[in-house]
């Protein structure tokens, strides 16, 4: 046998094809993800580690089949959009983002690259998808709940609270998500006669001065909608409502472990988990376009008596009955 023989024998993969084919590394997958919360919240490290976790069973494994490329952005537009701009600049295979403020610019980086969304109130209303059963394009996801449970918010304040007339309500307006559950509470509160005042959830500054002011008036309740500014500074919230008495209602779990009143919505590490199976049947050839969006699968409601006891309140046994965590 000649030299050229032998090596083309041996590139064709004739010579040993055993040992050629078990020798052979695993393809390194890349999953890019952009965070808008700060790298050292806890919170934040517990969605992306739930996410992480979740792909294992499914057989991806950080660092032997696949590379995890996170991003924090702190939900700041400039930011943003130059980690949207960096994670497509790394060629993954598909990117994680999480809520409106990341997807946008995401998609405006790329509309080739696969994406997943998690925590989007309405990715239709936002011209993300074509609808939630064909999104079409690159990118499917997981919807955090309909508006119509954010009058439910509005209710629970007055069953735990019978003596609140008046609800200041945190909101994003910059996002279509805050505008939807707004007008939800502000539909909600001629029936339970309730006053409903926005407070734009920006700075933590402005937030303390619009909260302060509005708990200058007696029989004053908060409600906190979704956003990423309330997730950031929740720490700021919680600490308010803790020092102006004000019975609060939370859309999520974490301002309740942190010491609020009360939550009432989706369990959130539970869409990164879930995003996690989207991730791996995009990793082995399903298309975006072709998964249908899904809304929250759990619910869940938690309790801190604690706080409840400070601010003089005693939760009805109805409300402690379908409580999923209560504190003490």
């Amino acid at each position: 046998m000649n030299r050229r023989s032998f090596i083309t024998l041996l590139g064709g993969g004739a010579a040993w094809p055993f040992a050629a084919h078990t020798q052979q590394p695993e393809r390194m997958r890349r999953i890019g993800v952009l965070m808008t919360l700060s790298a050292d919240d806890p919170e934040a490290q517990a969605r992306v580690l739930a996410f992480a976790q979740a792909l294992q069973p499914l057989g991806w494994t950080d660092g032997r089949n696949m590379r995890i490329d996170t991003r924090w952005s702190l939900g700041d537009v400039a930011d943003n959009r130059k980690y949207a701009l960096e994670l497509v600049a790394l060629a993954p295979d598909v990117i994680l983002a999480n809520g409106s403020v990341a997807v946008t610019p995401l998609l405006q980086a790329t509309r080739t690259v696969p994406i997943v969304f998690v925590l989007v109130p309405d990715p239709v209303g936002a011209g993300f998808v074509e609808s939630l059963a064909h999104p079409g394009g690159n990118l499917t996801g997981f919807t955090t709940f309909e508006f119509g449970l954010s009058g439910k918010w509005l209710e629970l304040l007055k069953q735990i609270a019978p003596r609140v007339t008046r609800a200041a309500v945190v909101r994003d307006p910059t996002n279509p998500g805050g505008i939807g559950q707004w007008a939800a509470i502000h539909a909600m509160a001629p029936s339970l006669a309730m006053e409903v005042i926005p407070i734009n959830a920006g700075d933590p500054t402005d937030i303390e001065r619009a909260i302060t002011a509005f708990a200058r008036s007696p029989n004053g309740g908060l409600i906190v909608t979704g956003s990423s500014p309330a997730v950031r500074h929740r720490a700021v919230i919680v600490a308010l409502a803790a020092r102006l008495k004000l019975p609060a209602v939370y859309w999520t779990r974490t301002p309740v472990s942190d010491g609020g009143l009360i939550s009432y919505g989706p369990d959130l590490r539970d869409q990164f988990r879930r995003a996690a199976a989207y991730v791996d049947r995009i990793l082995k050839g399903e298309k975006p376009a072709d998964l249908p969006v899904q809304a929250p699968t759990k619910y869940e409601l938690v309790v801190n008596l604690k706080t409840a006891k400070t601010l003089g309140l005693e939760i009805p046994t109805a409300v402690l009955a379908r409580a999923d965590e209560v504190i003490e």
